[in-house]
């Protein structure tokens, strides 16, 4: 019978694959949520009649766990009737609401494919 020595070596093997695909995932998650963010704010811009700047000053982006984040308003209360989905935008049909966080919810379902795949042929020579 014969030994055999079998020397296992390189990315997948060393932590670096591991690293380099958590970082990659980090970098997608803040660059999509930045667009997010980026995205709300200029539809506030444009769409808002009367802005007063409170309400931009609460647009954020959160780290809501370790791999999940949040671009919100920080729960400003007329939040919801700007947005068209508060009881008062029911009771008063004058003013549907801007719709900006639907909008951009479905800008980005579309478009973070798109950026995390960009992104991914960045981080792919690395685990070479």
């Amino acid at each position: 019978m014969a030994d055999v020595d079998i020397t296992i070596s390189g990315p997948l093997f060393d932590g670096r694959a591991a690293r380099e695909f958590a970082a990659y995932a980090d970098d997608a998650r803040e660059q999509i949520s930045e667009f997010a963010e980026e995205h709300v704010l200029n539809l506030n811009g444009q769409d808002f009649r009367h802005p007063s700047g409170y309400y931009e000053s609460n647009v954020m982006t959160e780290r809501a766990s370790a791999d999940v984040s949040r671009v919100h308003d920080s729960g400003v209360v007329y939040g919801p009737w700007l947005e068209g989905v508060g009881t008062r935008n029911r009771a008063r049909p004058g003013f549907p609401g801007y719709f900006h966080w639907r909008r951009t919810k479905a800008l980005v379902a579309l478009r973070a494919p798109e950026m995390a795949q960009r992104l991914l042929q960045q981080y792919l020579p690395r685990v070479r």
